[in-house]
């Protein structure tokens, strides 16, 4: 099965993690840094975006939900349909705090913050 772009669904994690990410004006919000896996559910949680910062200090994490992201060859990174503004209003975490309560806190912020219809019901 394809994504809505044509692309294949499964990708290998070292693939996607470093690829760049840009809103929906086509400015480059930063990259992925991890995905978080759902190990009872087989699935993606949510994609770490990281941006702001900088070496690292300061950097803000953010949630973003799998399936809000597609590809963009001609970018050769991610797409999010978020606009500067939402993404900076958008929940940030510390790294750590991404896994804390087994990610779920984060995730659910995420789901509801972007309005993406949660893969787990």
């Amino acid at each position: 099965m394809t994504t809505q772009t044509g692309h294949t669904e499964a990708i290998a994690a070292s693939r996607v993690i470093g690829t760049s990410v840009y809103n929906t004006e086509g400015t480059s919000i930063g990259s992925i840094e991890d995905i978080m896996l759902d190990k009872t559910s087989n699935g993606i949680m949510f994609a770490v975006i990281g941006f702001g910062g900088f070496l690292g200090i300061g950097e803000k994490y953010h949630a973003i939900p799998w399936a809000s992201l597609d590809y963009d060859e001609h970018k050769g990174g991610y797409i999010v349909p978020f606009s500067k503004e939402q993404l900076k209003a958008a929940p940030a975490y510390s790294i750590n705090e991404l896994a804390g309560a087994d990610g779920e806190t984060a995730r659910d912020a995420s789901y509801d913050y972007y309005k993406v219809t949660p893969y787990w019901h």
